[in-house]
């Protein structure tokens, strides 16, 4: 089975961690995420990603909430989709639409690592040369009811 094979499927978040050059980790939407990504045979993906706890509004509804409730909204999630491709160990993310219209029409390049547990392990190197340099690190369990090489 090749490795583009291999991450076919639904997989979801277990943790989100970015390792700053100078020793801080953070993690972006806190401890408690969920969240999925897709990657399918025909070279499509999707990545969906959210603090568990996010709020409801309170104040009107998804178009007229106020704007402190919407800017709450978007900083506990990511959402981005398009296609993709693997170059070696690179999976690179050409991407279609997001939540952070900046991503459109780019590409987010990711390490991966499948780990000895059966997850698999995204990593991306952000910023480098700056004082906000770090190594955001991602890690997938396979969703349960993927057949190995099918996608959801």
């Amino acid at each position: 089975m090749s490795t583009t094979n291999e991450l076919w499927g639904r997989w979801l978040v277990v943790s989100w961690e970015q390792q700053y050059a100078d020793g801080r980790v953070e993690r972006p939407m806190g401890d408690q995420l969920e969240g999925f990504i897709d990657y399918t045979s025909d070279g499509n993906m999707t990545c969906m990603i959210s603090r568990k706890d996010r709020a409801r509004f309170e104040k009107g509804g998804q178009w007229n909430a106020p704007d402190e409730e919407k800017a709450r909204a978007y900083d506990s999630m990511l959402f981005y989709a398009g296609r993709y491709r693997v170059d070696g160990q690179t999976i690179v993310h050409m991407v279609d639409i997001s939540l952070f219209p900046n991503w459109k029409g780019g590409e987010q390049k990711r390490e991966f690592q499948f780990q000895p547990d059966g997850t698999l392990a995204l990593l991306a190197r952000l910023e480098q040369g700056t004082p906000e340099a770090r190594v955001s690190r991602l890690v997938w369990r396979r969703h349960e009811s993927n057949e190995k090489g099918n996608a959801a």
